[in-house]
């Protein structure tokens, strides 16, 4: 920025020039010296703190506790709260009076010497302000020209802003007003085209519905009968009473016809197991029969060795009939099991000509319904 006027000026200094300093003094510290030391302080604090904060330190007390002061040094020292005072005194000598110290002048160095200058000898003001206002004044008219220049050169400007502004103004109002007329004429065209393309839409789609109600009429002609017929072969369509029979009568007969098999099959088993159970009783009682006819009878005296074979034959028979006694439950036992395995393959194969006459009962239901739907 040009400055028109010295007063303005950075570069003019003002006032006593012999009070500049131009460095620093002879003695005195640098400022950056000062700002450096005074980091390093704070620096040296900060370290300082954070050594204090990373040192471990007593926990916080519990609820209900806290730390108090312990003596654990080697000396006992006495804690109190209020710390003990006394008064001593002590007389030293008066002071005596000092004399006033004498005011200190330096001593006078040089020589003393003097110029004597008359009036009007040195300086005329009248003279030497004449250039030096001149000087002002032509300045400060030539700062005032170039003032009133510039502003009307800044008035000129304002006046042509202010009319490009009318002018695009104007121009941005013709120009909306051309867009808005073409969105109106683009709408108005969107708005033709949807009506048309409705039209031709409803169009087909009443060509269709009229296609599709023709086609249903038609299609739909021989609807009923053939569903009625569809359904009757489906079996949906049905004789009550052929029905109770199949659904009711059926499955009782067969139910019945299974219990009397199933009680004929056990009064077959139970009359095998008697016969069995007597057959093998009497086989026992012959085979102890026979042996009791092949060991001879003695006939000697009552003193003699056969009544002593007697009596030992009288003392062996209660260990023969308890064995015999043994092997009859042993044999019951044998003779149950195999009338159970015999009853339990009967009942098997009971089951399995059931599940085959069942079989075959429904295959010739089966087949005669097939006949009579054919028929």
């Amino acid at each position: 920025m040009r400055y028109g006027n010295i007063m303005y000026d950075r570069r003019v200094i003002r006032g006593n020039t012999y009070a500049l300093q131009t460095g620093p003094l002879l003695g005195q510290p640098d400022s950056l010296e000062l700002q450096r030391q005074r980091e390093a302080k704070k620096r040296a604090l900060a370290r300082k703190q954070a050594q204090e904060q990373l040192r471990p330190q007593t926990p916080e007390p519990v609820e209900g506790r806290k730390h108090v002061d312990v003596q654990t040094e080697l000396y006992l020292e006495e804690i109190a709260d209020r710390i003990i005072e006394v008064d001593m005194e002590c007389q030293t000598d008066a002071f005596l009076d000092r004399p006033p110290t004498p005011l200190f002048i330096p001593a006078k160095t040089g020589k003393d010497v003097a110029t004597q200058i008359l009036e009007g000898e040195l300086f005329d003001f009248d003279l030497e302000v004449k250039p030096v206002l001149e000087v002002l004044v032509g300045k400060i008219i030539e700062q005032s020209l170039l003032e009133v220049m510039e502003e009307e050169e800044l008035a000129n400007l304002r006046a042509s802003q202010r009319e490009y502004e009318e002018l695009r103004n104007s121009e941005r109002a013709e120009v909306q007003r051309l867009e808005e007329q073409e969105r109106r004429h683009r709408e108005e065209k969107e708005r033709r085209k949807k009506q048309q393309w409705e039209i031709v839409h409803k169009h087909n789609e009443t060509s269709q519905k009229i296609a599709a109600r023709a086609f249903a009429q038609r299609y739909l002609a021989d609807l009923l009968p053939s569903v009625f017929g569809s359904l009757r072969d489906s079996g949906y369509f049905y004789d009550p009473i052929e029905r109770d029979i199949e659904i009711g009568f059926l499955p009782w007969l067969m139910n019945e016809v299974e219990k009397t098999m199933e009680y004929s099959m056990v009064g077959r088993t139970v009359l095998d197991m008697l016969i069995r159970e007597v057959v093998e009783k009497r086989l026992y009682m012959y085979e102890h029969k026979e042996e009791t006819h092949r060991s001879p009878e003695p006939e000697d005296e009552p003193g003699g060795p056969g009544a002593v074979t007697e009596s030992l034959e009288a003392s062996e028979f209660p260990e023969q009939s308890m064995s015999q006694t043994q092997g009859l439950v042993l044999d019951g036992d044998y003779v149950q099991r195999t009338t159970y395995d015999r009853r339990s393959s009967q009942e098997r194969k009971f089951m399995e000509e059931t599940e085959l006459l069942e079989q075959d009962e429904e295959s010739a239901m089966g087949k005669s319904l097939e006949e009579e739907e054919l028929s």
